[in-house]
């Protein structure tokens, strides 16, 4: 199954909440677009990996990806190392995606960096013809992307660019939502995190509004970059 963007996530929730709009505004355009979950959350505070999981399948379907997939990698203990670059680079030789999405390279909680840095080096590597990997027994090609992009998540980074997703701005919403246990619902019990409080979905809406105002449209998300990013047409950019 070929994508054309493949989106790593430390965690079920960051690719909605980091690129959700982006994600809906190619999968609109007809582009395949997944999802791939390198742990299960185990260590939140809220909510179990069940619910986290069923959370997860039913923002998928809100976004509309493809696919997705949980690595089940330990939540909190995932390492840039060979063993855990090899269970990447084998996702990435299956879906052969153009372009991959990533977690911020540094952000308020560790993983997130830690899965950029995995996700980076592992683009890489996939490409290299002698690091050989199999999926259902069988050999794999080398597959390098074209480009990886990191999303912008808690920590305010500038961006290298940014996605005008004013259009897909209640669809990214609702797949944020769809992780009930995760964010702000007065009738949930369970211990106030970060993330939960009402002021956290606020945030959410004024660094969208933000990221907007920057290319004077209503909504957009913010990316950055390590390589360089080439322009075919100069009246193409906002």
């Amino acid at each position: 199954m070929k994508l054309d963007i493949l989106v790593f996530a430390a965690h079920p929730d960051d690719a909605e909440l980091g690129c959700g709009g982006t994600i809906a505004k190619h999968v609109s355009l007809g582009h395949k677009v997944g999802i791939v979950d390198l742990t299960r959350g185990e260590l939140g505070t809220r909510g179990t990996i069940q619910t986290r999981a069923e959370e997860a399948t039913n923002s998928a379907r809100i976004l509309g990806v493809t696919v997705r997939e949980n690595l089940q990698l330990r939540d909190g203990y995932f390492l840039n190392d060979e063993a855990h670059q090899l269970r990447l680079i084998e996702v990435i030789r299956h879906f052969q995606p153009e372009i991959v999405l990533a977690n911020a390279v540094h952000d308020r909680h560790p993983d997130h960096g830690q899965g950029a840095e995995l996700a980076a080096k592992s683009c890489f590597l996939a490409g290299l013809a002698k690091i050989e990997t199999k999926r259902a027994g069988e050999w794999q090609k080398p597959w390098r992307p074209k480009h990886v992009y990191h999303y912008i998540q808690s920590a305010l980074i500038v961006p290298d660019f940014v996605v005008d997703v004013s259009e897909h701005w209640e669809t990214k919403m609702s797949s944020i939502k769809a992780f009930r246990t995760q964010f702000f619902d007065p009738s949930n019990n369970e211990p106030e995190t970060f993330i939960s409080k009402p002021t956290f979905l606020a945030f959410l809406e004024a660094r969208g509004k933000e990221f907007g105002q920057s290319i004077e449209v209503e909504y957009a998300e913010g990316f950055t970059t390590s390589g360089r990013l080439g322009v075919d047409d100069l009246f193409k950019l906002r």
